[in-house]
């Protein structure tokens, strides 16, 4: 039972009550006390509340006086919580650290490894490595978290390094790392050194359905078909048969490409190969027609999927109500959204962002704003979701309901993305509010994340113009210690 749900019962026996009404009420109220003890009790929200509030004293002391101790699944779940602060949640992972009768997990450890690497702190992330080494706790998923990392921001020759020193930390190379290298590559747009790296290695390792689907995808989003086409000839030559994630990227390959008829003879031999398309493949099509604004078609591949018994997931759902949106029709949009909660197909924050993303660019804000408080009953936003309301409001000029949305998201104990703050920053810059400008700069430093040039320019502009020398040169000392970078090894 749900809260809201239980709420409404309560107030309905209070308006016509019976005899068994108020045992009811009674069972009621010993729920709600014991939901709110959960949520008071649970150390993973109290331990977020704390860093949340940036304490003066420092993470650590504030933490050792609360007196809570931290479980395994505790640490992984306030680092989960608080993955775009980097600096903060290794600060609080150094904190667990040192508590009694606590060790790190495996978890624990790829969790904030991914979040120093986010921030750039590489020699932090390359000592955790070391510490890891000694503990015997190093794997391949390790590495591959690194390699994602390093390719992310463009260090390709930092990935590649990464694989290449695996034994130097007695972890041996396998298919499972290369795949793992292959990708990270491909999906920073680095398909063309991905695929000299295969060519060098593939006697070495043997490739599979995952490695040949890896490089398909890298050259789809190059793009370049002919070689994605020649990859997929190449795989089925070497006898390696594709499977049901492969025939889903030539899909979406030659859809993106406006191949819509070939790609639908993919799928016709995905069929003659007992391989039926996925939610996924139809979502696909469904998204492809909504593109070129051929609703009739969108539908249709929608009632076939049905048809041949393929139940409708959310992502298919999604594609359907963009392609509403895209040709104008929001109340069909909106019925379709009405048929998942019928079908309980629970929406999620995708959901909310095709349909805020659609009025705010129609200049609607008053019926995004109803949309949004409509969601966040039944899914639970994202960033994105945030970040287009708070600019939505910013750029409206309305400071105070983009503080709200900011406010309800800090209650949700949600830590803000990069975008998150530039958009509000940018929109008190705008207001030529300095002062709530710079303490959400500091708060954004504090946290470790670096904020965008344009974001602090505007803000430095700013404050020169108002004369605040002192304060701008409080920010940059804390930006320049942020951004120091060492090398990777």
């Amino acid at each position: 039972m749900t809260i809201c749900v239980a709420l409404d019962n309560m107030l309905r026996m209070l308006i016509n009550p019976t005899k068994s009404s108020f045992r009811i009420i009674i069972c009621l109220r010993v729920y709600f006390s014991s939901e709110a003890n959960k949520e008071i009790l649970d150390p993973s929200n109290q331990i977020c509340k704390i860093l949340m509030s940036c304490p003066k004293l420092g993470v650590a002391t504030a933490l050792d006086q609360s007196g809570l101790r931290p479980s395994p699944e505790t640490v992984e779940e306030v680092l989960r919580r608080f993955r775009n602060a980097g600096m903060l949640a290794y600060q609080f992972f150094e904190w667990a650290g040192k508590q009694h009768h606590y060790q790190h997990s495996v978890r624990a450890y790829h969790a904030v490894i991914d979040s120093l690497a986010k921030i750039r702190q590489y020699e932090i992330m390359w000592d955790l490595i070391n510490t890891m080494r000694t503990n015997n706790l190093l794997n391949i998923e390790t590495f591959c978290i690194i390699m994602r990392k390093y390719a992310r921001a463009q260090k390709v020759e930092e990935a590649i390094y990464t694989f290449n020193v695996m034994e130097k930390y007695n972890v041996t190379p396998n298919l499972a790392a290369f795949n793992g290298l292959l990708s990270a590559l491909c999906k920073s747009k680095n398909i063309r050194k991905a695929q000299e790296i295969f060519n060098t290695m593939k006697d070495r390792f043997i490739p599979d359905q995952k490695t040949y689907s890896i490089l398909i995808e890298g050259w789809g989003r190059e793009p370049n078909l002919p070689k994605a086409r020649e990859i997929y000839r190449e795989m089925i030559n070497d006898r390696c048969q594709p499977d049901i994630v492969t025939y889903g990227i030539m899909v979406d390959i030659l859809c993106k490409a406006g191949r819509v008829d070939e790609a639908i003879d993919i799928i016709k031999e995905m069929e003659c190969n007992n391989c039926q398309p996925t939610s996924f493949i139809y979502s696909i099509l469904v998204h492809t027609y909504g593109i070129e604004n051929r609703i009739e078609d969108a539908v249709d591949t929608f009632l076939e999927m049905e048809k041949n018994g393929v139940s409708a997931d959310v992502a298919v759902y999604n594609a359907l109500i963009s392609a509403f949106c895209k040709v104008n029709r929001l109340k069909n949009a909106y019925r379709v959204l009405n048929e998942m909660e019928c079908k309980r197909v629970k929406p999620n924050s995708r959901t909310c962002n095709i349909l805020l993303n659609y009025l705010i660019e129609r200049k609607e804000t008053d019926e995004a704003f109803k949309v949004f408080r409509r969601m966040i009953k039944i899914c639970d936003p994202d960033a994105d979701t945030y970040t287009i309301m708070i600019k939505m409001f910013s750029e409206s000029g309305d400071i105070e309901m983009a503080f709200k949305v900011w406010k309800f998201m800090k209650r949700k104990q949600f830590v803000p993305s990069l975008h998150t703050f530039s958009v509000l920053i940018n929109g008190l810059c705008e207001n030529e509010d300095a002062s709530q400008a710079c303490m959400l700069m500091e708060e954004m430093i504090e946290k470790g994340i670096r904020p965008p040039r344009l974001t602090f320019g505007r803000l430095r502009k700013l404050l020169i113009q108002q004369k605040r020398d002192d304060v701008l040169e409080f920010l940059q000392q804390k930006l320049d210690l942020l951004v120091k970078e060492p090398l990777c090894d």
